[in-house]
């Protein structure tokens, strides 16, 4: 897969996750929002019992012997507990919902995650070695490729620098403009075929040393095995 289609892809995956993340936390705030206007809204009233108190107060005339109003000022004080229990109860709930709205968001967050993180994997996976650092090293004549060091002619050394100034302007160069910078002279007096022959021989040099160090071992004083799980091999 191109690097273009890599890079557009997971960005596709990001902006898409990003949508989710953001559709997901409304919606979960959303609906515990509602739950808990429906929670509350279904509570009593903190004073409903003071209330009916009162209006056994107002009500009887006739208890107006010591027991009675003894009675009715306990059901007085039950009912001014019962409303300092009621308020107590509506914060824990409501403390409760902020940290059940904190949870499902975290949750939602981590599941977008993993699930962005399984896409990359399984991206990565389809599109063979993934270059994740590029370092050229002209003193050492060494480029370095996802801290694997390989060596490079002069030649190859050149070819692979302009390449890398290319891609970093986002511009694609032809063989006659890449044989041009090397050498300094026009693109106009150089051959497309100079250029060609450059990558051909950047792409061998590079390559092998890649399959070497990627797919090759070589044992020394022994021989020549292939560096991968052999459970990863099917031969059809």
């Amino acid at each position: 897969m191109p690097l273009r289609g890599l890079t557009s892809t997971a960005a596709d995956a990001r902006r898409s996750g990003n949508r989710v993340v953001h559709l997901g936390i409304i919606a979960i705030v959303l609906i515990l929002t509602l739950a808990a206007i429906f929670l509350f809204l279904s509570l009593p009233d903190a004073n409903a019992f003071n209330a009916r108190v009162e209006r056994i107060f107002v009500e009887n005339d006739a208890l107006t012997a010591k027991g009675d109003i003894k009675l009715l000022e306990i059901l007085a004080l039950s009912g001014t507990a019962f409303a300092e229990t009621l308020t107590s109860y509506r914060m824990v709930i409501f403390v409760l919902l902020v940290f059940a709205t904190a949870l499902l968001v975290a949750a939602l967050v981590f599941l977008v995650m993993l699930i962005t993180l399984n896409r990359r994997i399984a991206q990565i996976e389809r599109s063979g070695i993934q270059v994740s650092s590029l370092l050229i090293s002209r003193e050492e004549k060494t480029v370095y490729l996802n801290n694997m060091g390989f060596k490079l002619t002069d030649a190859a050394m050149e070819t692979l620098s302009v390449l890398a100034e290319a891609r970093m302007d986002d511009d694609v160069m032809s063989g006659a403009e890449i044989e041009a910078v090397i050498s300094g002279r026009s693109a106009i007096d150089c051959e497309e075929a100079a250029g060609a022959t450059r990558i051909k021989r950047l792409r061998d040099t590079l390559g092998n040393q890649l399959v070497s160090e990627l797919l090759v071992k070589n044992i020394a004083r022994r021989g020549y095995m292939l560096a991968i799980d052999k459970d990863v091999i099917k031969v059809i």
